[in-house]
């Protein structure tokens, strides 16, 4: 019977991994919709190859960092109960690598290719296991402080704060050091829109990640008998929350309305296995409207050019789901408990710090090294290198 109970969660996490895998097609299209025709090719080509990156640093440097475990045992040795740890590093892969694919988003259409690579590289093997290690592991004491000074551990079931606002706020300091794409605001102050390219992809790429998001909230569970019903509904109330409240603040617009969905899951990876479904509802219809109006008040008054929006989107809706995990995850809103409003924001303002600092970093010592910026020609051609080429020869 253990044979069986093994083999049925080796099944279980691995239905998740293929669902989150699945999800960076949802990157892939959601990208190639918004950007504009010239950098459709440049698009997909950054999130398959980010994701062969993540895959390698992780393998050899980031699970290890994170959970203390290594791959350079025997086929023998790694294939014990069923190879169930090799199913579980391809699950928290899948969550890793949506790191550089969150990131992508925001510096579309100007940034060069292999830099882009080389920070997929150290930010998969060194920053975002560190912060995952210190929040999923226990390490380096700060579950064990956050739980002395403020009654609760930190929690994050999902990753809102340890997969999409440390994504998103990577992402920020990868955005402002980069600067806005050439003819995106004019000297006076203008603004001039760069539309969609596609809505039907934008949408497909939008409707993928809803569904595989439900992978990357149920089975974060990670063993059969954890499963929680709870988590779905939740995901589901969050998801129609966030969808409401955005057609609603954004007047229809349809860029907006399907991004609606993914504030709300975003915002709800946190709690989902605490909250009761109307504090579901809720955490995601906040979400929905934060992201119109934090993308809007970015874009147009702060001139910050993120192009999808990963900021508003994943850096501060994640961090919203982060709180609200401690604010409706408590039994007197209709939670189940064992969540302290003082710890979620302690475990989610160390994540944005390390988060924030780490983006800054990485791209500014790439940017006085080897340069991270397409020249104003490059930009105007629609990608780099080999893939300006392709891009050229498809747009023909």
């Amino acid at each position: 019977m253990e044979n069986i109970k093994t083999a049925t969660d080796v099944l279980f996490i691995l239905l998740g991994a293929i669902m989150v895998l699945a999800m960076h097609a949802g990157f892939a299209f959601l990208e190639v919709g918004t950007v504009r025709k010239k950098n459709q090719v440049n698009a997909l080509v950054k999130i398959i190859v980010d994701f062969s990156i993540s895959t390698i640093a992780y393998f050899f440097i980031g699970f290890g960092i994170a959970y203390g475990v290594g791959f350079f045992e025997s086929a023998e040795v790694l294939s014990q109960k069923n190879g169930y740890e090799l199913v579980k590093f391809f699950f928290l892969l899948t969550f890793a690598a949506a790191i550089p694919a969150i990131i992508s988003g925001g510096i579309a259409e100007r940034a060069r290719f292999y830099p882009q690579v080389a920070a997929t590289f150290i930010i998969v093997a060194f920053i975002y296991p560190f912060y995952e290690g210190m929040t999923w592991n226990g390490n380096f004491g700060m579950q064990a402080w956050i739980a002395a000074n403020f009654g609760a551990e930190f929690h994050d079931f999902a990753g809102s704060v340890v997969v999409h606002a440390m994504g998103g706020w990577l992402a920020l300091g990868a955005v402002i050091l980069l600067g806005h794409r050439y003819g995106r605001y004019g000297k006076n102050g203008e603004v001039y829109a760069h539309p969609p390219s596609s809505i039907p992809f934008l949408s497909l790429g939008a409707w993928i990640l809803t569904v595989g998001w439900f992978g990357f909230n149920v089975m974060s569970a990670q063993t059969i008998d954890a499963i929680a019903g709870l988590v779905a509904v939740n995901s589901l109330m969050a998801m129609v929350g966030g969808i409401l409240v955005a057609v609603i603040v954004g007047r229809n617009d349809p860029g907006f309305v399907h991004n609606g969905p993914l504030a709300g899951l975003v915002a709800i990876c946190a709690g989902s296995d605490l909250m009761h479904p109307l504090g579901a509802l809720v955490t995601g219809g906040v979400a929905g409207g934060l992201f119109v109006w934090t993308f809007t008040l970015a874009q147009n008054k702060w001139k910050i050019d993120d192009v999808l929006g990963v900021w508003p989107l994943h850096g501060l809706c994640g961090a919203w789901g982060g709180l609200a995990a401690g604010i409706f995850g408590s039994t007197a809103l209709g939670g189940l408990g064992g969540v302290t409003f003082m710890a979620q924001l302690a475990g989610t303002v160390i994540g944005l710090t390390i988060a924030l600092v780490g983006g800054f970093v990485v791209y500014g010592v790439m940017k006085s090294i080897i340069g991270i910026r397409l020249s104003q020609e490059e930009e105007y051609a629609g990608a780099d290198l080999s893939i300006h080429k392709i891009a050229s020869e498809s747009n023909d």
